[in-house]
């Protein structure tokens, strides 16, 4: 059994939201959602279709219509850096229950090893009822290094959401 598949329900939801106004509009081609529906596939979760979508406030629109699926997770990349139209945080904050900042402090530490810029990302990581979010950077890179840091708990943390995991 895969580890993020609980017992007997086959495989946990996913959704997927890349904030991008340019990819939305078709100015170029999304290149952080198939890293992330890989990454998805090999941890067993069943991915919703990637939205792509423009920042700021449709960003919020494509979570709160995520939300309502009740997925375990979603991913969002793009929109956390410093640019007038980065929204993505400001969107995924009001739909958060409770927040996680150790996994953002992780992700941070891990990608500023690699380049200072990774201290500029705003995302946030937290849980809206049973789903966990986290906003990952726009960059291929910083995707995969955001990733790899949710490795080793992304199990543990759908467990410990739908209650199947003692302390």
């Amino acid at each position: 059994m895969n580890a993020c598949e609980p017992h007997g329900h086959g495989p946990r939801k996913a959704g997927v939201v890349i904030a991008s106004t340019r990819a939305a509009a078709g100015i170029y081609a999304d290149e952080t959602g198939p890293v992330i529906l890989d990454w998805l596939s090999e941890h067993g979760f069943d991915a919703f279709p990637t939205m792509v979508v423009p920042d700021g406030e449709p960003v919020g629109a494509a979570l709160r219509a995520l939300l309502t699926q009740q997925p375990a997770v979603v991913i969002t990349s793009g929109g956390t850096g410093l640019s007038p139209d980065d929204r993505t945080p400001e969107m995924t904050r009001p739909l958060l229950d409770r927040e996680i900042p150790g996994i953002m402090e992780g992700i941070r530490r891990a990608g500023a090893a690699k380049t200072p810029m990774a201290m500029l990302s705003r995302g946030h990581a937290g849980t809206a009822g049973k789903t966990f979010i986290i906003n990952l950077p726009g960059s291929p890179k910083g995707v995969m290094d955001g990733l790899a840091v949710l490795d080793p708990v992304i199990g543990h943390l759908c467990e410990q959401l739908e209650g199947s995991h003692g302390h």
